[in-house]
């Protein structure tokens, strides 16, 4: 396709778009695989109690996942985005069997390894290549489209692998879904997708945005508004995986089944998925600011209230509000940093941005571990809504709206 040729726009690309929406759906589908259950599988399968050791897999798939992040929003320009998605798929084809299979609790943080260079590589790309497609005036409902498939997937997978796991058991059958998702996901992948380099220089030649003179510098800390959301989505992600690896062992505790422990964990993405649907629409016509200050806010009243929560109704309202806060924040990360950002420069500021936002789930389950095992799981939950709120007052006093 010529230069020429090229426009921007949803309906426009809206074949590819589609297709792009649909592979991120199996990209994560990939992380429900183990949503719900792999706690559970920590303490029956291979009697691991501590839970900074139950929390490893999630630091080490949160470090690795950020690092992918930043490495593939700086390779995007170099190498091509549908390279990058292809190679995402590649290394997701081990993680089932892994899952299946593994004699030790280091093999399932190798498939955490792995699990973090596929979601890296594979929802950048498509993160990316989704942007680059629509261009300026529909940002935010292409992130809530593009979202909304992943964590509604993730939800999905997370309650069905939860329900197989009541019925027939932690392994083998749950996992079994991972074959599925890999295929579907590689195949598309290779010999559907297309290139969307010409849509970047399309979009640069029509841009007023000036170039970033550093983009790690301006995306962590000096461009005022990139920075803001940087640190709200690095905190965002420290409560998800503070939510991840707790809220099935708080459950536990208060002697709920693990069918009741999959609605509840499933429940959180699944209005995050949903809601993103909308509010992505919403980061087209609201101030972005509010957005995302009242996004934060809201999760950090929901956290709180996880604390004294004593009924399945209870947790199934505040998983549904943590979710909504959190589908008012996500698109609307995408989005600003976009929007702040010149197209030569976005591919590797959305890298920084999504290496930053993805190490809190390291550092959220490194905090929330510690705390708990020093203390006990209220401590820990409560420490986490109260960097929360911090977040929500960072990004009121420091954004300018635009």
């Amino acid at each position: 396709m010529t230069v020429s040729a090229i426009q921007l726009g949803l309906k426009e690309n809206w074949k590819q778009f589609t297709l792009l929406v649909i592979i991120n759906g199996f990209v994560g589908g990939m992380v429900g695989l183990e949503r719900s259950i792999l706690p559970q599988l920590a303490e029956q399968a291979f009697a691991i109690a501590a839970k900074t050791a139950i929390f490893s897999f999630i630091i080490v798939f949160g470090i690795v996942k950020a690092l992918t992040n930043y490495f593939a929003g700086s390779l995007a320009n170099q190498f091509g985005r549908k390279k990058l998605l292809i190679i995402g798929w590649i290394f997701a084809i081990p993680i089932p069997f892994i899952f299946l299979y593994a004699p030790s609790w280091n093999w399932i943080i190798a498939a955490n390894v792995l699990l973090g260079i596929n979601q890296g590589l594979a929802w950048s790309s498509t993160v990316v290549m989704k942007m680059d497609l629509v261009g300026d005036k529909q940002r935010g409902f292409a992130m809530g489209l593009n979202e909304f498939a992943g964590y509604f997937a993730v939800a999905i997978v997370a309650f069905l692998t939860a329900w197989i796991a009541s019925n027939y058991g932690l392994r083998p059958f749950p996992f079994y879904i991972g074959f599925g998702l890999v295929f579907a996901g590689l195949v598309l992948s290779i010999f559907f997708v297309k290139n969307t380099e010409g849509h970047v220089q399309l979009a640069a030649d029509q841009s007023s945005v000036p170039r970033l003179q550093h983009v790690f510098r301006d995306t962590t800390w000096k461009h005022r508004n990139l920075s803001a959301v940087t640190q709200a989505g690095l905190v965002n992600n420290l409560n998800d995986g503070m939510t991840w690896g707790l809220l099935p062992i708080l459950l536990i505790t208060k002697h709920f089944t693990i069918a009741e422990i999959g609605l509840v964990t499933a429940i959180y993405p699944a209005v995050w998925g949903i809601g993103q649907l909308f509010t992505g629409k919403m980061a087209d016509v609201f101030p972005k600011k509010r957005l995302l200050f009242w996004g934060m806010l809201l999760q950090a009243l929901a956290l709180f209230a996880f604390v004294f929560a004593q009924s399945m109704t209870e947790f199934i309202i505040l998983s549904a509000l943590l979710g909504f806060g959190t589908a008012l924040v996500y698109p609307t990360f995408l989005a600003s940093v976009a929007e702040n950002t010149h197209p030569l420069d976005r591919a590797g500021s959305i890298g920084v941005f999504r290496l930053w936002r993805d190490l809190g789930y390291a550092i959220g389950a490194i905090l929330t571990g510690i705390l708990a095992d020093l203390f006990n799981l209220d401590v820990s939950m409560l420490f986490i809504a109260a960097l929360t709120f911090l977040s929500a007052f960072i990004i009121l006093l420091r954004m300018q709206e635009k």
